[in-house]
C-alpha cells in the first residue's frame, strides 16, 4: 500500500518530467538565481515536506529522477567499450602517473592522468579528481600544480586517482564547453570515469570517492547523487543554498526544478547521506554561510538515516575559493578516516603533512595526444560522436 502512494504521489511529476529539454529556460536555476535571505526560506520549505526517513528517500528518489531527467539521462546510454589508451608513464617518488584516454561513447575521448602508488600492498581505493573551471590554458585544471599534489599525495598513500578533464577544457576539444547540454555529457564522462577505475585491477569498489573544488565541486555532488558506486565525497568551495553554478556544464539544464519539483545544491549534496561527505567552506565565496545554513540542513537528513557522524563541514573562514592545503589536508584526513590509509607516508619527520616530494610536470608532460592527433579528434567529421547522444 505505502508504495502505491509513494507512486500517486510521484506520478505527476514523472509524467512531466519526460518533457523537459535543455531549451525549457524558464526552469533553469541558474548564478546567483536567488537572494541568500530567499535560501533561507526556500531550504524551509523544503524541510517542511518531510520529517521521517521514509519521507526523506521518497524525496530523494524524486530529486534523483529530476536530475535525471532534467539532464536527459532518464535512459542511460548504453556503455561502450572504453578502449583505453595508457602512455608516458612516469615514475615519481612513492607513486606513478600516465597519461590516459578512453571513449565514453564511441569516437568521443575523456583524458586525463592516472596516479597510481609505487608500492600498492593489495587492493586499494580508487579516487576521482574532477577539476573546476580556469581559463589559462597553461594552468588549468588537472594541470595546476594544487591538483598535481593533490593526486600524487592520494596516490602515495595507496589510491589509485583519476583526474580528468572538463567538456571544452585541455584536450578535451571533441565538444565546446559553452554547448547548451554540455552538463548531460559531463554527467556522463563522470560515470564512464568510474568504469574506467572499476576497470583497473586491484580496485577496491567499496572504497572510491570524487573530490573536486567549484565546478569540480559540483560534479562530485552530481556524480554522488546519481551512482551509488560512489561511497565517499569531498565537495570543496561549492555547495550553496543561493548559488546554483555559474557555467553551463552546472546548471544550463533543469536539473533544479520542474513543474512538479523543486530543490537546490543543498539538496542534491544531501543525496550522499547515509555515505560519508566532507563539505569544505571558506569565508570568501558562496560558501560563507555554510555552518549556519546549508551544513545543518544536509546534517539533519543524515541524522534521519542514524548517519549523522558520518557527515562534517570543514569551515575555513580566513581562505578563499581554491583547493588550498589546508583543504587538502582536511581531505587527506577524512580519506584516510574512512578508507583505513596510512597518513605518515605523506609526513615529515616532525608528522607533519609535506608535499614536497611531489614533481610538477608541464601540461605537454601530462597530454595524451599530440598536436596532430588533437587537431583530428576536433575537425568537424560526417560521422560526429555526439550527435545521436545529444538528440
Amino acid at each position: 500500500m505505502k508504495n502505491l502512494i509513494t507512486i500517486f504521489l510521484l506520478w505527476p511529476f514523472l509524467i512531466n518530467l519526460t518533457s523537459l529539454s535543455a531549451q525549457d529556460t524558464t526552469l533553469l536555476c541558474r548564478g546567483y538565481y536567488q537572494t541568500e535571505e530567499e535560501a533561507v526560506e526556500q531550504l524551509k520549505r523544503l524541510a517542511s515536506t518531510y520529517q521521517t526517513r521514509e519521507e526523506w528517500l521518497n524525496r530523494a528518489e524524486m530529486i534523483r529522477k529530476g536530475i535525471l531527467y532534467g539532464a536527459e539521462l532518464k535512459t542511460l546510454p548504453e556503455k561502450c567499450q572504453l578502449n583505453i589508451i595508457r602512455n608516458n608513464k612516469r615514475t615519481c617518488d612513492g607513486y606513478s602517473v600516465e597519461n590516459i584516454a578512453f571513449e565514453c561513447l564511441p569516437g568521443f575521448f575523456v583524458t586525463g592522468n592516472l596516479y597510481l602508488p609505487s608500492d600498492p600492498g593489495g587492493s586499494i581505493p580508487g579516487i576521482l579528481c574532477p577539476h573546476g573551471h580556469w581559463r589559462d590554458p597553461e594552468e588549468y585544471g588537472r594541470i595546476r600544480g594544487d591538483m598535481q599534489k593533490r593526486c600524487a599525495a592520494l596516490a602515495r598513500m595507496g589510491c589509485a586517482v583519476f583526474t580528468y578533464d572538463m567538456i571544452g577544457y585541455g584536450e578535451s576539444v571533441q565538444c565546446s564547453h559553452d554547448h547548451p547540454k554540455v552538463l548531460k555529457l559531463q554527467i556522463w564522462n563522470s560515470i564512464r570515469a568510474l568504469d574506467f577505475l572499476y576497470s583497473l585491477p586491484g580496485i577496491d569498489t567499496t572504497r572510491i570517492a570524487v573530490t573536486g573544488a567549484s565546478g569540480g565541486g559540483t560534479q562530485t555532488f552530481l556524480l554522488t547523487a546519481v551512482d551509488q558506486r560512489v561511497k565517499l565525497a569531498i565537495p570543496v568551495v561549492q555547495i550553496s543554498a543561493h548559488f546554483f553554478g555559474g557555467c553551463v556544464c552546472e546548471s544550463g539544464m533543469p536539473i533544479h526544478k520542474s513543474y512538479h519539483h523543486e530543490t537546490n545544491n543543498v539538496e542534491i549534496a544531501a543525496l550522499a547521506a547515509p555515505r560519508p561527505m566532507l563539505i569544505i567552506s571558506d569565508g570568501e565565496d558562496w560558501t560563507k554561510n555554510t555552518p549556519e545554513v546549508e551544513f545543518p540542513y544536509i546534517k539533519n537528513v543524515y541524522k534521519l538515516l542514524e548517519a549523522e557522524r558520518n557527515v562534517e563541514n570543514l569551515h575555513l573562514e580566513d581562505e578563499g575559493h581554491d583547493y588550498g592545503l589546508s583543504k587538502r589536508i582536511g581531505a587527506y584526513q577524512f580519506i584516510a578516516k574512512y578508507f583505513e590509509l596510512d597518513m605518515n607516508r605523506i609526513c615529515n619527520e616532525n608528522r607533519e603533512i609535506d608535499e614536497s616530494f611531489v614533481s610538477v610536470f608541464s601540461r605537454r608532460d601530462l597530454e595524451v595526444f599530440d598536436e596532430n592527433q588533437r587537431a583530428l579528434l576536433s575537425s568537424e567529421t560526417p560521422e560526429n560522436p555526439l550527435e545521436q547522444f545529444f538528440k
